[in-house]
């Protein structure tokens, strides 16, 4: 069954790019990437084990409608399509109309809009996540979005998807107040306000503030996330998230490191005992952190190796990853226009 919904998928996408030339639409970019890995790991108590494993295989389509309409598709090849959500492997299936330069709309399976640059990467250039960003339910949804740009580099976006954090019910949403921009040339900021619904029909409450300052060749990223249920006794730095990361560029080589801290107090519970928090649970703290190193040979993005160590107190466990990431731009300017104005997210 897999195998059918594969080879369909294909199929469609096929049968809409010959649409799309037959019509004056085009396809501005096809592409795939792929990561693999050598994964290494040494317990606490002292064992050993490793194995070689296929991290992503994405493959991606750009392209337009007409200069004011344009799409995008992100399927991931490895990644099983499961019967009951024939859409599981696909992270972007998209429209985007910009009637305007102030006003824009996207409509389709989109990212979940959460403030930080930690979430806000491209799953495939991510070695580690902390807890928060690798424990939500879901990162891609089917929902709408609409961008005020009142300035170039200035982006406001209210988003309306289904919850992150509500994988047994539905009918739960997320409305998503989102900030992608700036304060001076070397201080962007992608930052958000999240009110939640879980499972249980409770709000949540994310205030999250991602923070890059850089240089030529140097930069850090800061993410402060405060998450909270508005029946908690305190509101602020009693569940939150710290997360820092530093790259510095020297030729084809970037030294890179990163550590967050995630701590969510054993006060932070409803009458009957349950976490309001269910993505890190009340009681709970989370130190992770590492480094590592990448090579560009080519002197560019088509092929990446890196050298990655990392560990966590949660799991006690020293990672080793030893990798290479590459990328292939199979066909480009199919179509000679586009509009990819306020275009957000991974």
């Amino acid at each position: 069954m897999r195998r059918k919904l594969f080879v369909f998928a294909a199929l469609l996408i096929l049968c809409g790019i010959s649409c799309l030339a037959a019509t004056g639409g085009g396809v501005d970019e096809i592409s795939v990437d792929t990561r693999m890995t050598f994964h290494q790991q040494n317990s606490e108590g002292g064992t050993y084990s490793s194995h070689f494993q296929g991290d992503f295989f994405n493959f991606h389509i750009r392209g337009t409608l007409s200069e004011s309409v344009s799409f995008r598709i992100r399927q991931r090849l490895n990644k099983g399509i499961d019967t009951a959500n024939p859409f599981n492997a696909t992270d972007f299936l998209y429209l985007h109309w910009a009637p305007s330069e102030k006003f824009s709309f996207t409509a389709g399976k989109q990212a979940i809009l959460i403030g930080g640059y930690e979430i806000d990467s491209p799953p495939i250039d991510v070695y580690y996540y902390g807890a928060f960003s690798s424990r939500l339910y879901q990162y891609y949804a089917f929902g709408a979005s609409m961008t005020y740009t009142p300035a170039v580099g200035q982006d406001i976006v209210f988003q309306f998807v289904p919850s992150p954090i509500s994988p047994s019910e539905q009918n739960r949403y997320s409305y998503n107040l989102y900030w992608n921009g700036s304060f001076t040339p070397w201080w962007k900021t992608i930052w958000s306000v999240n009110l939640v619904e879980d499972e249980y029909g409770r709000k949540m409450n994310w205030i999250a503030l991602g923070n890059k300052f850089y240089t030529d060749n140097f930069f850090v990223d800061v993410d402060f996330i405060n998450r909270a249920s508005f029946s908690q006794d305190q509101f602020f730095l009693t569940d939150w998230s710290l997360i820092a990361k530093a790259i510095w560029s020297v030729g084809k080589w970037n030294l890179c490191t990163k550590f967050g801290y995630e701590r969510n107090d054993a006060s932070n519970v409803d009458d009957d005992g349950l976490s309001y928090d269910l993505v890190l649970p009340a009681g709970h703290d989370y130190l992770y952190g590492g480094a590592g190193v990448e090579i560009f040979p080519l002197g560019d993005e088509r092929l990446r190796l890196h050298a990655v160590i990392f560990r966590d107190n949660h799991d006690k466990i020293s990672n080793f990853d030893i990798g290479l990431t590459w990328r292939i731009l199979l066909s480009t300017g199919i179509s000679g226009t586009t509009s990819r104005k306020n275009e957000h997210k991974k």
